[in-house]
């Protein structure tokens, strides 16, 4: 299997000898994975059939699991998915080799627990790998999701669980388009989407946690630039609400709900692993300040969801506009 994805800014080339390996990265892709591209991958993930541990006598250690040489790093069961991997840095490109070697715990993590080995898996073979290039290059990751709402751009951010998923579901419906369902990554400019399934309840795919199912996202964008920042809550009324809220608050909760989600739990070590080994790309993402400039740069508002089937996004973004908050 041989294939390429656009996620996260990156051209992402995937290459792997093992089938069920294969089918699990086609469906982690949400059917974005493509066989041929014009241009070359800046990021390239190897899955190998070996299964002896990749060679590291006389490197450096960096933690436990990890050891570095020059700009290669190996770490051993990253993120406790099984699979060893190797990084390395080539002129303008990273290679990421990985070899599923798994301790018996994580052997058997992968047949009872399934979804979670799926997530795991997911992270350290498609998203991860891809995140790290793109902090070389400038880009922070996020928990939000930029979308067209009529003719405005609002970058929406939320913290798991709110509903954010259902509320970009009903901007596509009215012909709308997104960034993603969870993760992007930004300049403070222009945000880009990371590829993934869209998880959220009444979805017949894989089942995930919290009674979610999964399916492909069905308008996506690769890059959208945000007119607007849109903080959500649940809210205690029945009726969704839109009203201004200090750039203060909008930049706290960019990086409040990014530092909570899930998705990234692990990142923050494997991105400073990396660094630390390969001696490129920052040590730690400036996630802060990239809000603190989005949160200056654009008008916040804060949406209380209430009950949307009532009202969506779009038609409160009108109103917003109409009463001149946008001027």
């Amino acid at each position: 299997m041989i294939g390429f994805i656009d996620t996260a800014g990156e051209r992402l080339q995937v290459e792997c000898e093992l089938p069920w390996v294969a089918r699990l990265l086609e469906e982690g892709a949400a059917g974005a994975i493509e066989p041929a591209r014009a241009a070359g991958a800046s990021v390239t993930v190897r899955v190998e059939s070996e299964r002896r541990p990749f060679e590291t006598a006389g490197w450096k250690l960096l933690t436990r699991g990890a050891c570095a040489s020059r700009s290669e790093v190996v770490v051993e069961n990253v993120l406790t998915s099984g699979f060893d991997m190797r990084a390395r840095c080539v002129d303008d490109r990273a290679e990421f080799t990985l070899r599923w070697r798994p301790p018996p715990r994580e052997r058997l993590v992968a047949r009872v627990m399934r979804s979670r080995f799926h997530l795991l898996a997911r992270a350290a073979l498609l998203q991860y790998p891809v995140l790290w290039w793109a902090g070389v290059h400038g880009r922070v990751p996020v928990h939000a999701s930029a979308c067209t709402a009529g003719t405005r751009t609002p970058l929406i951010a939320s913290p798991s669980g709110v509903g954010r998923s259902t509320l970009l579901a009903a901007e596509i419906d009215a012909g709308g388009v997104s960034t993603g369902d969870n993760l992007a990554v930004t300049d403070g400019t222009t945000v880009w989407g990371l590829v993934e399934p869209v998880r959220m309840s009444g979805l017949s795919g894989r089942k995930m946690p919290h009674g979610r199912g999964e399916a492909p996202l069905a308008a996506r964008a690769e890059s959208l630039a945000p007119d607007a920042l849109v903080l959500m809550s649940r809210g205690d009324t029945h009726v969704a609400q839109l009203t201004e809220c200090s750039a203060d608050d909008a930049g706290r909760s960019v990086v409040t709900s990014t530092y909570m989600a899930g998705e990234l739990r692990r990142y923050w070590a494997y991105a400073a692993t990396l660094s630390a080994g390969t001696g490129v790309g920052p040590a730690h993402p400036p996630v802060a300040d990239v809000a603190e400039h989005l949160a200056s740069a654009l008008p916040c508002y804060s949406l209380a969801l209430g009950d949307l089937r009532s009202r969506n996004l779009t038609e409160l973004m009108r109103d917003v506009q109409v009463e001149g908050a946008w001027a």
